[in-house]
C-alpha cells in the first residue's frame, strides 16, 4: 500500500501527499431541485452543492440541514442519502494542511426561506459568491469548484 495519495487542490492541479498529513472531515451536501431548477453555490472557483462539513455530535441529517440554511439561507427538510464519495484535496489559502474527505450527498425538500449569504463564515465570505438556482440542463457545462463531480446526484 503506498504511503502517498493524490491530491486536489484549489485551482485544480494535484500533487502527491504523504498519508501522515491527511486530516479527516465528514461532510454532507443537499440536492435541492424546484421547478426545473437545482440550488446551487456559486464559488470563485466554480460550482458546488451547498454543504460542508459535520459537526462533532451532529447527525449527517442535521449536518446537511443547518449547511443549506448557512450556504444559501433556504430551509430544507426530510434528508435522504443518495450516495457518498471519498476525496483527497488542498483547502483553498491553508499551507500544509490535506483532507481525506467522506463526503455524503442528500435529496432534500425545499421547505421555505429566501437566498441570503447571512450565514457565510469567514472562510466562505472570502470564496463563495452566493447561492442561485441553476437550470437542469445548464448542469453540463457548468465548471466545478469542488473535488467530487456531484452531478450525477442530480435527478435530470
Amino acid at each position: 500500500m503506498p504511503d502517498t495519495v493524490t491530491v486536489k487542490h484549489f485551482d485544480g492541479a494535484t500533487s502527491e501527499v504523504e498519508k501522515s498529513k491527511l486530516v479527516w472531515r465528514p461532510s454532507a451536501y443537499g440536492v435541492v431541485v424546484k421547478d426545473g431548477k437545482v440550488l446551487l453555490l456559486k464559488q470563485i472557483n466554480g460550482y458546488d452543492l451547498p454543504g460542508g462539513g459535520v459537526e462533532l455530535g451532529e447527525t449527517l441529517e442535521e449536518a446537511v440541514v443547518r449547511e443549506v440554511k448557512e450556504e444559501s439561507g433556504l430551509d430544507v427538510r426530510g434528508p435522504e442519502l443518495l450516495g457518498a464519495e471519498t476525496s483527497f484535496y488542498k483547502p483553498y489559502k491553508t499551507t500544509g494542511k490535506y483532507v481525506q474527505a467522506l463526503m455524503f450527498y442528500y435529496a432534500c425538500e425545499l421547505a421555505g426561506g429566501k437566498i441570503n449569504n447571512d450565514g457565510f463564515d469567514e472562510w466562505e465570505q472570502e470564496y463563495a459568491l452566493g447561492a442561485e438556482w441553476v437550470p437542469l440542463e445548464e448542469l453540463p457545462g457548468i465548471k466545478l469548484g469542488t473535488s467530487v463531480d456531484f452531478r450525477k446526484y442530480i435527478p435530470s
